[in-house]
């Protein structure tokens, strides 16, 4: 039964990942369609954003109230009507109102699911979760490629991936009793206390953890969105090669959280964070080498994502223990929050870095954040030793 329950849930990551990739595959051809200019994507994803931090901080107490299992059936359910509402929307003004229960879904799913899994599951299963959002998050867009390499038109792509929601919250809300019977603590999530952002927050270690997630979240997603433009405006690599090798920066996540997995258990959470910050930093050194050729950024860049790959699973799983399972609900949701608002706001403050001093100042710029992460995760480790 509990190895069914972990199919159930894998299965809900791979659905966490597949709306969050597709916006971008579809829009090219989107904005014309419905008349918008091509910066809307950018509102498009700053309201999705904003609906997933506040349902990420609502977290805790839908879940003490409703249980994992409910939140998580209801939150895919959510996302599977904003995805169809996508596919019938004719206007810019139709997709921002669908918008909001695309975000909204994700985030309360995203912190159940994480909590659930540091309480009930080893480190492995915590790596092994977000490396299947990583497979979702890559197959959207081949089932976007397809549906408009077939002249279906990207509302059936949103259509398609839309239907795969629907079938799987119908598994969901099939799982439900399952989760009653394999995670001791469903019923206590609706009893225990609730605690309040201020009491969250000012507990020992918090605040360290959150610049943490921040500080980490924010360069993630500003390597991701800015690999191909620094290695075609800096290092001349062609513009093909160069996407190439930003799309292997997410495959080297999703490969190294899938290794993560095999190996966590044996060296513990901390082991694992430090491990994928020394990866890290190694990776950013490379890409900054002042070589004649871009060979060692290409590589670097696959590096890095593999430095990235324990990190963000390794800081979630230790929640519980560093904290209680009395807060980790709670942690977990403004975790999540922090995360996507480092998301959110971060890249876009590169753009403007890359316009007034130069695109060669993006490694500077990642390792600058990975070393206020770094800085930050050194003193929550040693503030929760001390709680």
């Amino acid at each position: 039964m509990v190895s069914l329950l972990l199919v159930v849930i894998y299965a809900a990551f791979i659905s966490l990942g597949l709306p969050d990739s597709l916006l971008g595959s579809a829009w090219p051809v989107m904005h014309a369609d419905i008349g918008a200019p091509v910066s809307y994507a950018g509102a498009l994803s700053m309201i999705i954003s904003a609906g997933t931090i506040i349902s990420s901080l609502m977290s805790d107490k839908i879940g003490k109230r409703l249980g994992t299992g409910l939140v998580t059936a209801l939150s895919v359910a959510m996302t599977a009507f904003a995805l169809f509402g996508f596919s019938f929307s004719k206007s810019f003004a139709v997709l921002c109102v669908f918008a909001v229960p695309y975000g909204l879904g994700a985030g309360s799913v995203d912190a159940a699911l994480n909590n659930y899994i540091a309480l009930h599951y080893s480190s492995r299963h915590m790596s092994w979760l977000h490396c299947f959002w990583g497979v979702g998050a890559s197959v959207s867009p081949y089932i976007m490629s397809f549906c408009l390499a077939k002249d279906l038109g990207w509302a059936m792509g949103y259509r398609s991936v839309g239907i795969l929601q629907v079938v799987l919250t119908a598994a969901l809300f099939f799982s439900l009793p399952m989760w009653k019977r394999c995670g001791g603590s469903e019923n206590g999530e609706q009893v225990s206390k609730e605690y309040s952002l201020k009491e969250i927050v000012k507990t020992k270690g918090v605040l360290s953890v959150l610049i943490t997630f921040f500080c980490y979240c924010a360069m993630e997603s500003s390597v991701g969105l800015w690999a191909s433009t620094y290695l075609v405006g800096h290092r001349g690599v062609d513009a093909e090669t160069a996407a190439m090798f930003a799309s292997l920066f997410y495959l080297g996540i999703t490969a190294g959280r899938f290794l993560s997995g095999i190996v966590s258990t044996g060296v513990g959470d901390i082991g694992m964070i430090r491990i994928g910050i020394g990866v890290l930093l190694l990776g950013i050194a490379m890409i900054a080498l002042p070589l004649g050729t871009a060979a060692a950024s290409l590589a670097g860049l696959v590096i890095v994502g593999f430095g990235c790959a324990p990190i963000y699973p390794s800081i979630i799983h230790s929640t519980p223990s560093n904290f209680g399972a009395d807060k980790s609900q709670a942690i977990i949701g403004i975790q999540m929050a922090a995360a996507y608002t480092g998301t959110t706001l971060v890249p876009p403050l590169f753009g403007i870095a890359a316009d007034s001093i130069g695109v060669w100042v993006y490694p500077f710029f990642m390792l600058v954040f990975a070393v206020a992460m770094t800085v930050a995760h050194v003193m929550s480790v040693r503030l929760c030793k001390t709680a």
